[in-house]
Parts: structure tokens; sequence; C-alpha cells
């Protein structure tokens, strides 16, 4: 009788087995790059996709279908001569992200050679819980970060636990460039942002033949000290922000409090520009709300047909 349960048993385990791998999600396709090249690792708002608590059908519907390629806005950047990986955000994503990353290129390792932070908002630096001793305990992770940050990772728990750890070392930038290889720099850009815990930057990134500006948050083009239409011209791709296609997106919500230029806002200020620097423009950071989130939809088909583009999860683009 004993043996018969055994055998009972072993079955239902097996029936559990198979249930399982007939329900696990597809499998990511994920390219080999063969060249120092920008990955797309994520593309939301830093809350993701559904977002907690939203009951509109856009949550509703990623609810009943997720989609294993959804994630917080990061890029990975690969270093074909080193076989050094690095990245951009350390999102609450950063598990796959980094997984997804090393795919990209096999000849590395798991963990980056580096971590750019642009900001203290959630989605951009909480993936760095990851490194500690309750997950990966990795050993002294390069995080690049401005002064304020620095200060804010160091003096704030759990997150000074990481570098009193040894599982990451913080490298304090300054608005100069930072050399990771002969072929390849980034430059930290300060932007206006909503600051309450760190200062905000995007990065000039500068490969080997070809260069790329990542902005995933401002808080408006205009209050930036710079020419956002001039730095389009300086690059062959430029991350933008585009968390909102319009103003009205959150049904009423004070925006005021929440500010960033939206998709439409952007569009009206490029749209004098020819079709060759329009082509350049790469929307990325969409919040959940975003129409332009799906493929279908007329945000998506306008932002399109006016020669912009949406970056893409796991899209290439060559350095």
């Amino acid at each position: 009788m004993k043996r018969i349960f055994i055998l009972w048993i072993g079955v239902l385990l097996m029936g559990c087995s198979e249930e399982l791998t007939k329900q696990s999600a597809p499998a990511v396709s994920v390219p080999v790059v063969s060249q120092t090249s920008l990955i797309v690792l994520g593309n939301l708002q830093d809350a993701g996709a559904p977002q907690l608590g939203c009951q509109k059908s856009c949550c509703v519907h990623k609810i009943d279908n997720p989609n294993p390629l959804d994630a917080v806005v990061s890029l990975g950047l690969v270093d074909s001569n080193t076989q050094k990986n690095y990245l951009f955000e350390a999102t609450p994503d950063i598990s796959k992200q980094l997984a997804w990353l090393q795919k990209a290129n096999p000849g590395s390792g798991p963990i980056p050679a580096g971590i750019f932070l642009t900001h203290a908002h959630i989605g951009h630096y909480s993936g760095l819980m990851h490194l500690g001793k309750e997950a990966a305990s990795t050993k002294s992770v390069p995080v690049y970060v401005m002064p304020r940050m620095d200060q804010f990772l160091r003096t704030n728990a759990p997150w000074s636990a990481l570098s009193e750890n040894n599982n990451i070392s913080l490298q304090r930038m300054d608005s100069t460039k930072v050399d990771l290889s002969g072929e390849l720099r980034v430059t930290p850009i300060l932007v206006p942002h909503r600051d309450e815990y760190s200062e905000t930057v995007g990065y000039h990134i500068v490969g080997p033949n070809k260069s790329a500006l990542f902005i995933p948050d401002i808080d408006k083009w205009k209050l930036w000290q710079e020419s956002i239409t001039d730095w389009i011209g300086k690059v062959d791709y430029a991350f933008l922000d585009a968390t909102f296609y319009s103003g009205d997106e959150l049904g009423g919500r004070d925006m005021s409090q929440i500010p960033h230029p939206s998709i439409e806002e952007s569009m009206a200020l490029f749209d004098s520009l020819t079709d060759t620097l329009k082509s350049r423009v790469n929307f990325i950071h969409f919040n959940h709300t975003n129409p332009a989130l799906d493929p279908s939809s007329e945000a998506t088909k306008t932002i399109l047909n006016k020669g912009y583009n949406i970056a893409q999860p796991l899209q290439v683009f060559a350095l």
C-alpha cells in the first residue's frame, strides 16, 4: 500500500511538472550583439505595467495577458572590444534585464562592469537591492552617480548597506566624461526634474562610430538650459522622455505635480526638424496609461507617420 501511495504521488508530481511547462510563458528571443551597441532593456515608466491599483482596461488587459518583454526603462551597453556590459538604470526589473544583457553578449558575465544612474526615483535605482546580500551579493560593482545621488545612497538605509558591505563601489561623477575604453565614453548632463533626493542627469553615450542621448526624465524641454533640438542634431539616436502622450491622460490629476514633456508637446517642438533628424528620436519611458504602448492606437500611428520612433524592448542600436 505504501509503495502504491508513493507511485501515486510521483504521478501527481509528474503531472504538475508537465502542466507547469504547458503554462510557462514563451521564451524571450534576445538578439546576439556582435558590435559595440546599445540595447533597449525596458521602455516603461518607473512603476511598470500593469500598475498597482490601476483598474483601467490597459492594466486589466496586461494582468490577463502579461507580456514578458514589459520592463521599466533601461538601456544596456555592450562593449564588443572588451566583452563588458554596462547598464543604464537599476530598475525593479533588473534581474531579467541583466539576463537579457548577458544573452546579448554571450562572452560576458551576469554582472555588469558598471551601472549608470540618472536619479533617485524608484524605477531608476531601486533595482540596486538585488546586488545586496539577500540576493546576488555582488562584489564592488561600480555604480556611477552624481554628488547628491552619491550622498543619498551612502547615508540612507538600506542603500547604505550596499556600500558598507562592498556590494557596490560608488563612483562619484561630475559633468565630465567617463572613459570606459579607448572608443567608448559616457558623459552625464544635468537636466531639470523633481530633485527631491538627488540631482537628475541624462547621458551622452559615444561609441566608435555613433553616439546617443538618453534622457528618460525631464520636467520640460523649455526649462533646460540646453537645446534639445540642437542635441538631436549632434547625436545619431535620442532616447527621450515620453511618459505621457497628452496632458489630460490621467483624468484630472494635477499634472503640474508630475511635469513631463508630453509626446504631443515634443512633436510640436520637433516638427520643424528635417525628416533625417526626426528619425533620430526614439520615445521611451511610457506611463502605463500612454496609448503609444498600443501598436494599433491612433497615438502610435501619429508618432510613426510623423517620422519618429517608439523604442522597443530588445531593439539594438549600433554605436
